[in-house]
């Protein structure tokens, strides 16, 4: 499979994630939010029902899972790291942030499920896979905070835009047509466990034969 790198300017268009496939990479310029909080994901949902407004513009934006070690320097807020958290803690709670916010790019580690595949097909938008351990790298990359969203909640729960120069590269691990790299992985997975078993068996066999 050929593998191709895009620099591509945040927040993702529609018409760039379709031009991306699984598996290519992307170094990001621009403008992104983070969050890692599961309470986060779940004031959101209850914000677009009605319960509150929302604490930014949150429509078209590119929203990924990554942690960050914050402080309040006076009326400064800075972000002295960055780190992906595993999305799939997420998995009830992204399809309707997907199709309700039109998110055309989402991203942490260790996927989405179909279901969020499915939205992300919707509403052409793709998740981006991040370097699990890769906090110096993906650090170096922040290079401003714009906006701090939810100040009331713990400092690594709230909704932070940042403004980030060279943050990558990171893997199209779900693409805007459907395809994901993790259903791959499993197929090709589920294709070697009878082989592997067998291959096991026999080893087995041998070993309780006697010398």
């Amino acid at each position: 499979m050929s593998i191709t790198t895009h620099r591509m300017q945040f927040p993702l268009s529609r018409e760039d994630a379709l031009r991306l496939r699984a598996g290519d990479l992307v170094i990001l310029d621009g403008e992104i939010v983070i969050t890692a909080g599961l309470p986060t994901h779940q004031r959101l949902i209850a914000a677009l029902g009605g319960a509150e407004p929302l604490p930014m513009d949150l429509r078209g934006q590119s929203m990924f899972h990554l942690g960050s070690y914050s402080r309040e320097v006076g009326d400064k807020f800075k972000v002295e790291y960055i780190n992906p958290t595993t999305s799939t803690r997420f998995n009830p709670y992204m399809p309707t942030l997907i199709r309700e916010l039109q998110l055309h790019a989402v991203g942490g580690k260790g996927g989405l499920d179909s279901a969020c595949a499915q939205a992300l097909r919707e509403v052409g938008g793709v998740y981006l896979s991040f370097l699990g351990g890769g906090c110096a790298l993906l650090s170096a990359a922040v290079k401003e905070v714009i906006h701090v969203g939810w100040p009331d909640m713990l400092i690594h729960y709230r909704l932070v835009r940042l403004r980030v120069e060279g943050l990558g590269p990171v893997t199209v691990g779900i693409d805007a047509h459907g395809n994901s790299c993790f259903d791959m992985v499993r197929e090709q997975a589920a294709d070697r466990l009878e082989g592997i078993m067998n291959e096991l068996a026999v080893d087995r066999a041998k070993a309780a034969l006697p010398s």
